[in-house]
């Protein structure tokens, strides 16, 4: 694909990801994960040649000027998208598939100073949500969800939805997953900690209410409590 093509390319995704996108014109002045993917480009075209010093040099622009840290090994596919972008760090032996998504906040990276390859690779049409980290030389399946705020430290089959920290899979093949503690995803259900204090408290004072209307019930009924010394 030419590089004129892969621009188009790279500017539609955004325009069929984006509802806030209304044009091609706004894409390329005020995206910077359109920005930052043009770089990466630049960058990987570089790095693949022997300049890495140099590819390193543009990548280390790309991350001043759209907040987005691409290392220039990276390997990217077809159809990628960065929404937003800021924080968004991805590691030098990862491996991107075809149509992936990726939201602010999302890490691709390593769990130690291994050589080799050492970051994720991620499979076709994969979206991942805002903050979530997956870590490690680990495989993520075609069509995978990864909840916001997740952390990824195993493989991942394809065709699930993982959630939670550690990253656990709750949804596979449509079906949802029910592991032997299963995750409680009823967020409209959250506990309000003050309302149970204070119905705590609540129910102290009637308990010591009914044991002070006892002592004074006996109180009423011995009357040589009215004279102990």
């Amino acid at each position: 694909m030419g590089i004129f093509k892969t621009i188009k390319r790279d500017l539609d995704v955004v325009l069929e990801r984006d509802p806030a996108a209304r044009s091609r014109l706004e894409v390329l002045l005020c995206y910077p994960g359109f920005h930052a993917l043009l770089w990466h480009r630049l960058a990987h075209w570089l790095y693949k040649r022997g300049w890495l010093v140099l590819a390193r040099l543009v990548s280390q622009i790309n991350r001043t000027l759209t907040q987005i840290e691409i290392h220039p090994g990276a390997e990217i596919g077809e159809g990628f998208f960065i929404d937003h972008g800021a924080g968004v760090v991805i590691g030098e032996t990862t491996v991107i598939g075809n149509n992936v998504t990726l939201y602010q906040g999302v890490t691709l990276g390593g769990t130690g100073k291994e050589r080799g390859k050492r970051h994720p690779t991620l499979g076709n049409n994969v979206v991942v949500s805002a903050g979530a980290k997956i870590l490690g030389t680990i495989t993520i399946g075609d069509n995978v969800k990864i909840g916001a705020g997740s952390v990824v430290l195993k493989d991942v089959p394809p065709n699930c939805t993982v959630v939670g920290v550690p990253g656990r899979v709750v949804v596979r093949n449509g079906t949802r997953v029910k592991p032997e503690e299963e995750i409680d995803l009823n967020h409209h259900l959250l506990p309000d900690p003050i309302s149970e204090a204070m119905q705590a408290l609540q129910n102290r004072i009637t308990l010591l209410e009914q044991r002070l209307h006892k002592l004074e019930k006996e109180a009423e009924h011995d009357k040589s409590l009215q004279y102990a010394k």
